[in-house]
């Protein structure tokens, strides 16, 4: 009997083996927790679109928007370990989701594979705010802590996040208002119905460029490609400041090596070409490659949790 399990085992195991070899035989499905046209779709269309043509089979987009995207979250999490589910996620798999929305999952429950992108976010001010540059802004904020309030996409997303990081660095406090979603909540810049918000390259260019805001500083490190005549929050008086949005694909725990290491190579392929780079910036996000999935994960592992410190720091939860 001992010997026939083994045998059993042996064989499923070689079929494993061969199987895992052979990925991918089918379609593969892109889980993403946001609605057509934003940011994290606009990656997605781009990355999986080359991502089909590298492994030689289809890569269907499944968009699961709600609940700060852990919806998509839950089904990446749930789904089987075969590599015929992946899905984009954020930093907020590391903590934020568990504090704002008391999620099942945990980032135990996820495997890291790649980082795609990083995309700056752009402080941005009404066109008829008495604030024209970011040292202006700078001395306002320090002298009304309180006063100042900024619009975001929600509670725990990167606008609000980035605030905090900011509010922190100027040694101020701002007056928090959420909104659902990022275009309202720039709308409601441009309307004068808030002092300030960050909000993605995506979002605030078209705003910026018809006039309707004033876009004071992008809070990458160094200027970016996407909005090159924007000048850095770091080099108008705060040096080490820098947040920047990211996505980066996941499979559920338990995904094989070889299959993690398959498509990490491929992503990173395809995240160095040029054309890629190009078609990236154009929608408002930088491709990220990093040189490994263990790299992936203790970058990402460590971004996410400085996020929840910070939003911890503030007691913000849902209303």
């Amino acid at each position: 009997m001992k010997l026939k399990c083994l045998a059993v085992l042996a064989g499923s195991l070689l079929i494993s083996g061969a199987a895992i070899a052979e990925y991918p035989e089918r379609p593969i499905k892109l889980i993403i927790g946001y609605s057509p046209g934003g940011a994290a779709d606009a990656v997605a269309r781009i990355y999986s679109a080359a991502l089909a043509d590298k492994l030689g089979q289809p890569v269907v987009i499944e968009n699961r928007p709600g609940a700060g995207s852990t919806i998509s979250s839950a089904a990446i999490a749930k789904a089987e370990p075969d590599g015929y589910t992946l899905g984009m996620a954020s930093g907020t798999l590391y903590g934020i989701d568990k504090y704002v929305y008391n999620v099942s999952y945990s980032p135990d429950d996820f495997t890291p594979i790649m980082r795609l992108s990083m995309s700056p976010l752009i402080l941005a001010v009404g066109a008829e705010s008495d604030i024209n540059t970011f040292p202006e802004f700078f001395e306002k904020a320090k002298a009304n802590p309180g006063t100042m309030f900024y619009s975001s996409s929600g509670i725990g997303g990167s606008p609000q996040t980035s605030s905090l990081v900011l509010e922190n660095a100027i040694g101020t406090e701002f007056t928090h208002v959420p909104y659902k979603g990022g275009s309202p909540a720039l709308l409601a810049v441009a309307a004068g119905d808030v002092d300030f918000s960050f909000g993605t390259a995506a979002s605030v260019l078209p705003l910026g460029l018809g006039g309707k805001v004033k876009m004071l500083g992008i809070s990458s490190a160094e200027r970016s490609k996407i909005a090159p005549d924007v000048p850095t929050i770091a080099e108008q008086g705060l040096p080490d400041f820098e947040f920047s949005f990211w996505f980066g694909l996941f499979g559920p725990a338990g995904l094989p090596d070889a299959i993690r290491d398959k498509v990490a190579e491929a992503s990173i392929e395809i995240l160095s070409s040029e054309e890629i780079q190009e078609r990236m910036v154009k929608a408002g996000n930088e491709a990220a490659p990093m040189e490994s999935s263990e790299a992936f994960y203790q970058w990402a592992k460590s971004n996410g949790e400085f996020a929840l410190e910070r939003l911890e720091s503030t007691g913000a939860k849902p209303k």
